[in-house]
């Protein structure tokens, strides 16, 4: 088929909205409940909670300061109440996720903590048990573990969550990118002793921006609520015993995000539909899409593909630049994207692993053989890398995964991938 220039960008992912989050938009402007208070935070926090099954939730105005209250909490209930603005988790480490967004690991700094990044696993693309287990030998005195869940494919949890219990530690689950995904029939967000989504712009459904912290606690939720409204004390005055944050979400964000919720599983059913047209489209070429473990039914928040290695070209990367060389019948994440580009498509680069970024390059990271500090180019005997997430980094991709693309325009994004492989 011939291939045009799209005349209309075709994005990675975006907003779907559909009129209802006008209504309660309009109903927060007309009664006047334009601040952190409102009938559509109260029904958010109801709806959220008895969708994804816990207890109680507090909508917050990112999922970042979900993230960040989770981890304070954590290092509270783990080493006690820190004095002022030295931090809850004091200089203790953390194992997180290693190949994820910044997002799930900066709360650990915020609270003075030292990330110390676990391999990831080719089943499901998270954190690999094994490498967790490894992990906990090495640093046998850490108590806290931070997973997330990529691309909305749920992790291994009944194994991160055993070896969480043999090692007496606190589980948080990043949810920000899984929200609707189910791991044995129940939903992601609520198999951490603390849980977090996201409602940012790209996400499943969204508010624009706003989160949401998730718990079975009732006494959690309170101190969090309490935590995301400056600390305000019950007195007649401002009073302040301990730091607070101005984390509320707005009366209008969660309007949005309650004119969102209805459409949830419609979008997953999108998502999932985009996702196996790109699998049969990709059938014949030297490429596998990221996994589906049995275990799971993912949110197909993004499509992604990752090259077999015999069909790699040569791509090379710095931290702010990549250069490749072209091959026969072979191709790198890097031709495709730019191709894309040049089509008008939006792709991705694979989140780049936290262990290579600049910032926490210093900090200990685990395989699940014990290595550290391996890299994409690093094998071990059998051709398997040392560096799983490096691996997956190098020759993977995000892929046009916007619901609202046509089947034609997916088919032309087909057609434009496989061009790179001639």
């Amino acid at each position: 088929m011939k291939i045009e220039k799209f005349k209309n960008k075709i994005w990675l992912s975006t907003p779907t909205m559909h009129g209802d989050e006008l209504e309660y938009i309009k109903q927060a402007y007309e009664t006047n409940w334009m601040s952190t208070v409102g009938e559509n935070i109260n029904e958010v926090e109801k709806q959220i909670s008895d969708f994804v099954g816990c207890k109680y939730s507090v909508a917050l105005s990112s999922g970042t300061a979900a993230l960040h209250l989770c981890v304070k909490l954590a290092g509270e209930r783990l080493y006690g109440m820190p004095k002022p603005n030295e931090g809850a988790l004091k200089g203790h480490k953390v194992f997180c996720s290693d190949m994820t967004f910044d997002a799930t690991v900066n709360p650990v700094a915020y609270e003075n903590g030292e990330a110390v990044f676990i391999d990831t696993e080719y089943d499901t693309w998270n954190m690999d048990p094994e490498a967790l287990e490894k992990a906990f030998e090495v640093y046998p005195d850490v108590r806290l573990v931070v997973i997330a869940h990529l691309y909305g494919t749920p992790a291994k949890i009944d194994e991160i969550r055993a070896v969480c219990k043999r090692h007496n530690a606190l589980l948080i689950e990043d949810a920000a990118e899984s929200l609707g995904a189910t791991y044995k029939g129940r939903q992601t967000g609520a198999f951490g002793d603390y849980n977090a989504i996201s409602f940012n712009g790209n996400k499943i459904i969204t508010g624009s921006s706003g989160g949401m912290f998730l718990t079975d606690s009732r006494e959690d939720a309170e101190k969090v609520r309490k935590w995301s409204t400056q600390s305000r004390e019950a007195a007649p005055w401002y009073q302040h015993e301990e730091i607070g944050y101005n984390y509320r979400m707005s009366n209008v964000i969660a309007g949005v995000v309650r004119g969102q919720i209805p459409h949830l599983k419609e979008h997953i059913a999108q998502k999932k539909a985009i996702y196996e047209r790109y699998k049969e489209g990709f059938k014949d070429l030297p490429v596998t899409m990221n996994p589906i473990s049995p275990d799971s039914e993912p949110n197909f928040w993004l499509s992604c593909l990752i090259i077999n290695p015999e069909a790699m070209c040569r791509q090379v990367r710095g931290d702010s630049d990549v250069a490749y060389i072209k091959e026969p019948g072979k191709t790198c994440p890097t031709e495709i994207l730019e191709t894309l580009s040049w089509y008008n498509a939006e792709g991705r680069p694979i989140w780049k692993p936290m262990h290579l970024q600049p910032i926490y390059r210093m900090n200990a990271f685990i395989t699940k053989d014990g290595n550290g500090r391996a890299n994409s180019n690093a094998y071990i005997a059998g051709d398997k890398p040392t560096d799983v997430g490096a691996d997956i980094f190098q020759r993977g991709l995000c892929l046009p995964s916007d619901n609202k693309m046509s089947e034609e325009e997916q088919a032309a994004v087909i057609e434009i991938v496989k061009k790179c492989f001639e």
